[in-house]
């Protein structure tokens, strides 16, 4: 069912993308450029640019389209939910499973449970990521925050955004890295040799790592790592580039003897609740796997 308002302007000056989504929760900015686009958003009757600036007394008109249906399927998939509430669900994500549908895995991801647990999410965001608004790689586990609704899902975009969700990660690396205390600066992007890896390149977008030596073990160290940015791959590519890959990562390192994947685990996520502003934070135990793992080596 297509939604309609109206609204008119009481400012001078201001960008018709950025005055809808202001006015409009539900719509992030992209989104409100697309209709802007499409013409489903008209300004005194006339199709304009997202780029218009409104005058006090233009009237805005606003038509959102009904969502197209999800080509997504429900699967009863098992969930670890460590909290829940109107606006999100916290999931402690085990490796192996996808976040999302992608070529080579369209079916049997995280939204595809989520979608078993909450069939109403198709309608928040991408039909292809409802509700997703951060990554984790298919080999990674932990932490992970699922928005049920646009609005929460774009307050959480916008903490993402501005850097103020504390992410921590549990990583084991090969080598003694020192110094114990650090932050790996370099911007990462496509790698130019192999197009499906990332690499540090002097064109890639701002990356930065802060990392933590909890101990050594045998010829490894356990980090505790926090990214400020979200890049693909950030962890990996930032530790192999300093010379201390990921243990057990096939892609940037080398494979273990005592992994069967790469040794990274979400282990904190901190953020506000979009309804209440209340800070939370939520903590993940190393999976078993990867606790054998360490008593192996040492």
């Amino acid at each position: 069912m297509e939604k309609v308002y109206s609204f008119i302007v009481d400012k001078t000056g201001v960008r018709l993308d950025k005055y809808v989504g202001e006015k409009c929760s539900e719509l992030s900015r992209t989104h409100a450029q697309k209709l802007i686009a499409d013409g489903h958003i008209t300004v005194n009757d006339r199709v304009v640019k997202a780029s218009l600036k409104l005058n006090t007394g233009d009237r805005v008109d606003i038509i959102i389209p009904p969502t197209a249906p999800s080509p997504l399927s429900p699967e009863a998939i098992p969930l670890n939910i460590i909290y829940e509430d109107d606006d999100l669900l916290v999931v402690d994500k085990p490796a192996g499973l996808a976040v999302h549908p992608a070529p080579g895995h369209p079916g049997h991801t995280l939204v595809n449970a989520v979608l078993s647990h909450l069939p109403g999410l198709a309608e928040t965001g991408d039909s292809l990521r409802p509700g997703i608004v951060h990554r984790l790689d298919k080999d990674a586990s932990g932490i992970m925050v699922v928005a049920k609704n646009n609005a929460a899902q774009l307050n959480l975009i916008d903490q993402f955004k501005a850097r103020s969700v504390v992410k921590a990660y549990l990583v084991l690396v090969e080598g003694h890295l020192t110094p114990e205390d650090g932050v790996i600066e370099a911007p990462i992007g496509r790698d130019p040799r192999n197009r499906k890896r990332m690499a540090v390149v002097a064109e890639g977008r701002e990356a930065r790592t802060r990392y933590h030596v909890i101990k050594y073990i045998g010829n490894y160290t356990l980090l505790e790592v926090r990214t400020e940015t979200g890049r693909t791959h950030q962890i990996r590519v930032h530790l192999k580039a300093i010379g201390y890959p990921v243990a057990g990562d096939a892609t940037y390192g080398v494979k273990s003897a005592y992994l069967s994947r790469q040794f990274l685990h979400a282990c904190r996520l901190g953020f506000h609740l979009p309804s209440t502003g209340e800070y939370v934070e939520f903590t993940s135990e190393l999976p078993p796997d990867l606790a054998q793992a360490l008593k192996d080596i040492g």
